[in-house]
This record gives structure tokens, sequence and C-alpha cells, in this order.
């Protein structure tokens, strides 16, 4: 199926069942769709943590799930399947190694350049710190490497490193948002992992600047977003908001168990101060809050309602009620994590939706497009490669 086949057969999906994946069970005691699907309510909150766990942490799986009760659900995997990039050569990625790269980071730049064929044009690498992409790139193809990126003290320490590496590359402090960022008649522009914007941004530009290449790996769709999500492709019936494309990032590699525990406990603690909240101010009407410091959920439940308490310029609750919020919070916690599930089965194949907006807007420019997998989920779930070249 084209790229432009597959959005369209996405988005007539998505937007049906939109009910389902922009509602945030964190905010809502009981979604809507609970009332309209309360068969698949209950499954869900009778889940025991191990199903619940193995659910949350593959999407066709729950889309699965999810499809016994509403069947539109079941084309899901495979209008959100996207295949393997062809490997191509790159011998001895160990010769490129920088000491001052993690390991993950090391093992994605390396998968992305085995998977991107290098047309032998002077490159530009597209929001790219310190050039560590740029400067493989450099080595491996033999090519002119341009670095863009808007933090200076990146650029200067990105020079030091390409002097070092002995590789023709430079770099150039530019905010790439805006019209002046160099982008040359002719280059192969390269983005790993180039976030909101800043892909956008690329992918926009491409066309009137001649670019006659693009690799673009994106992530954090959401940033940027104001209201909602601005198609670049044309007109499609799926509204997506801030929120709704955030949760399409929020898959991670599997986590270790202490932090899954520390996970688990933040989040149950802020549904006990929000739980609190409601019956405050007696309007049952969930209230967000800014991002909660770390540090606050490794003491005491109370302790933490005490400091939540004093930024939200609340009355703290009475000491005798604590552990009946706490305990009110950590099943709050247990339900979230199970009604989540819905979402799960849609947060694939909306980023999916998100990436094809881009690779259809290439296509609509002129560019033959290919919508592949730069690597496999254990090294990074944002794994969506879109390669683009002027036909």
């Amino acid at each position: 199926m084209n790229p432009a086949a597959r959005q369209q057969a996405l988005d007539r999906v998505l937007s049906e069942c939109r009910p389902l994946w922009h509602a945030q069970p964190f905010r809502e005691v009981r979604p809507d769709w609970c009332r309209r699907w309360p068969d698949l309510t209950d499954e869900l909150l009778a889940l025991d943590d191990g199903a619940q766990g193995r659910l949350a942490d593959d999407g066709e799986a729950a889309a699965a799930f999810v499809a016994r009760h509403v069947p539109e659900v079941a084309v899901l995997p495979e209008l959100a399947d996207v295949a393997a990039g062809r490997k191509g050569s790159f011998a001895d990625p160990d010769r490129f190694r920088d000491r001052d790269i993690p390991g993950r980071k090391q093992a994605q730049r390396t998968a992305f350049v085995a998977a991107v064929h290098g047309p032998g044009l002077p490159v530009v690498d597209w929001c790219g710190g310190k050039g560590h992409l740029g400067r493989l790139l450099a080595s491996h193809w033999k090519v002119p490497v341009t670095t863009l990126d808007i933090n200076p003290v990146l650029c200067a320490d990105g020079e030091v490193l390409a002097a070092r590496a002995g590789v023709a590359q430079d770099f150039v402090v530019a905010d790439v948002t805006l019209p002046g960022a160099p982008l040359d008649r002719g280059r192969h522009a390269v983005a790993l992992h180039a976030c909101g914007n800043l892909h956008r941004a690329l992918v926009t530009r491409a066309a009137p600047s001649g670019l006659a290449a693009l690799d673009v790996a994106p992530c954090c769709y959401h940033l940027g977003i104001e209201g909602n999500y601005r198609t670049l492709s044309g007109n499609l019936r799926t509204v997506v908001t801030g929120d709704d494309a955030r949760m399409a990032v929020t898959e991670a590699v599997t986590a270790a168990p202490r932090r899954v525990r520390q996970r688990d406990r933040e989040m149950a603690w802020k549904l006990g101060f929000a739980a609190w909240r409601r019956l405050q101010d007696g309007s049952g009407q969930y209230r967000s809050f800014r991002p909660v410091p770390a540090a606050w959920s490794r003491g005491s439940f109370g302790e933490f309602m005490r400091l939540m308490a004093q930024r939200e310029q609340l009355a703290l609750p009475a000491a005798r009620g604590m552990d009946e919020l706490e305990r009110l919070g950590w099943q709050r916690q247990r339900e979230v994590m199970r009604l989540s599930i819905v979402r799960h089965a849609f947060r694939r194949p909306l980023e999916v939706w998100l990436a094809l907006d881009l690779a259809v807007r290439l296509e609509n420019d002129g560019y033959a497009v290919d919508l592949g997998r730069f690597c496999e989920r254990p090294l990074t779930p944002r794994n969506l490669l879109i390669s683009a070249r002027l036909a």
C-alpha cells in the first residue's frame, strides 16, 4: 500500500474511533466510552497485573483485545505495520565508535546509517548537536557534511570532534525553524530524532530549497503544536491535539523494575492528590497541575501531599485522612493502567498517521517516498524512517 492510500485508510479508522483514544483515563474517572462499551470496561478492570503489563507493552495485542468489543479496531495492526528498511553495507562500525556517546545512542546512530542509502551528495545534518551523526556519515560516505544546530556550545564542541576525526564537517549555528537556515540545492538532508517543529520545518522546506534527498527519523511530534495539529499533506478527518500527539510517543523500551515501581508510585500519589482536590472543590472535574519533581515521590505520601498543597495554595488535608487518600490513589492507579490499554492500541497507529502526513507532503512536493523502520523497537520505539528522493 503506498503512503497516500495507507494514510486515507488509517485516517478513516482513527477518525471513527477518536472517542476511544482521545479520552485520558488519568483525567477522567470513567471516560465516556466506558458507558458505550461496558463489557470492554469490565474486562479491562478485571485484568490481573501480568495481563495488564503485557497488553500495555504490546500495541498489537491491545488492539486485538479491544477489537473483541470494537471490531473497527481489528485493522489497525495491519495499517500501522511498517516494514524494516533495507540494510546497506556498513563495515566495521567499531572504527567509528565515540566514547562520549551513550551505548544506546551509539547503536541508534549506527542503525540509522546502515538503513540509509547515501546518494553521494553533500550532507546537511539537521539539528545535529555535536554532529555525531554527521561525523559518522562524513567518515563512512566520504562526503562533506554541514551540521546545523541552534546551540553554539554544541557546535563548538562538534568542531573539535570533527577535527580530531579528520573529517570534512563544518558547523553552522542556526535556528532551523527560521527561513534563513541554510539548505542548499542538490544536497542530502538527514535528521535523526529531530523533534516536532524541527522535522516539520525540514519537510516543508525540502522542495522549495531544492533538496535532492532526505532521510528523516521523526521524534516528539507533539512539540510545537498549539491547539490542534495542522496537517501538512492536505485535509484529513482525524483531529489530533498536542496531548494526542504526545500519547503517540509515550511508548518506551522496558524499564528496570525499580523504575517501574517508582513510576507507579508517582502516578498513584498524583491521582491521590487529584482525587482529594476533586473532593475539595466539589466539582468532580479534573484540574491540571504543573509537572511534579520526581524527588517529591521519594519520601512519604504525607510529605508529598504537603508539598503539593503548598504549591497549589490549598489547605493541607487532615493527617488522619492520609491513609485513605493514598489508598484511593493506588485504586485509581490500578484503574488508569487498565483503562489506558485502549489508548495503547492506538499509540503506534497514531504515530504512523503523523509520519504519513510528512511522507505524503513530500510525495505531493514531487519526491519518491518510502516509510520504513531503521531499527527494532528494543533499540528505540521511535524507529520510523522517512526516505525521500527527488523523482
